[in-house]
């Protein structure tokens, strides 16, 4: 009998298809336009240009530093809902905070650009988890659902049968639809931001006041998180 027989094999890591973390981001949206307004409407009650000031730059840099601090501390943002986690590929722990903020400033530059390449790599991997040489993760293999993730080589997760775990796994158009349908959302949204506080003033003419140029602000900065 050979000495390792009782020693379990280690589960191979399992990583993220597109569909999977693009739930994450959804959630992270939401979670943002939440906050956004949640600020706005309490900018525009208090109506002083001071007070909206001030909570625009909390509501920006809580923004801005939402994802580097939840991602280097525990491993993703709302991730742990979508069953998912960044790791760090040299020591399979959480990416530092440097990496963190890394990967968030490339995704805002490429915003969904950064995922063309998904599809091509060995791990599923971005644009900006290849630069900052992270992964995404399932959390807990126990929950994953056949179909959510590939496995080192690409692979699919394959049935005893030799048939695909997940027959049923949504086609390429219906990802297409879902995709689109996050940029639609997310173009209504800021259409509904701007023409809910905003004066045609401000708007048409660019004459605004000093809380609007602090919404304004605000906007623009979810705008972008939006496109993370």
């Amino acid at each position: 009998m050979s000495l390792n027989a009782d020693i379990p094999l280690a589960s191979p890591p399992r990583y993220a298809r597109f569909s999977r973390r693009l739930r994450g981001m959804m959630l992270d949206w939401v979670i943002t336009l939440i906050v956004t307004f949640g600020a706005v409407l309490a900018a525009v009650t208090v109506g002083s240009d001071n007070f909206s000031r001030a909570l625009g730059i909390l509501v920006v840099t809580a923004l801005l530093l939402y994802e580097p601090v939840l991602v280097s501390f525990t491993g993703g943002t709302v991730y742990y809902l979508t069953n998912l986690r960044v790791v760090d590929e040299g020591d399979g722990g959480n990416i530092s905070f440097l990496k963190a903020c890394a990967r968030v400033l490339i995704k805002g530059l490429l915003g969904l650009y950064s995922f063309v390449i998904l599809a091509a790599t060995r791990r599923n991997q971005a644009i900006h988890d290849l630069l900052t040489r992270s992964t995404v993760q399932i959390r807990d293999p126990a929950k994953a659902l056949p179909g959510q993730y590939i496995t080192a080589g690409g692979e699919q997760h394959i049935t005893e049968g030799g048939e695909p775990a997940n027959p049923n796994m949504p086609s390429g158009l219906r990802r297409v639809v879902v995709i689109c349908a996050y940029l639609l959302l997310i173009f209504i949204a800021n259409a509904i931001i701007i023409a809910s506080v905003l004066s045609p003033r401000c708007i048409y003419n660019n004459f605004c006041s000093g809380s609007e140029h602090a919404v304004s602000f605000v906007e623009s900065i979810t705008f972008l998180a939006m496109w993370r």
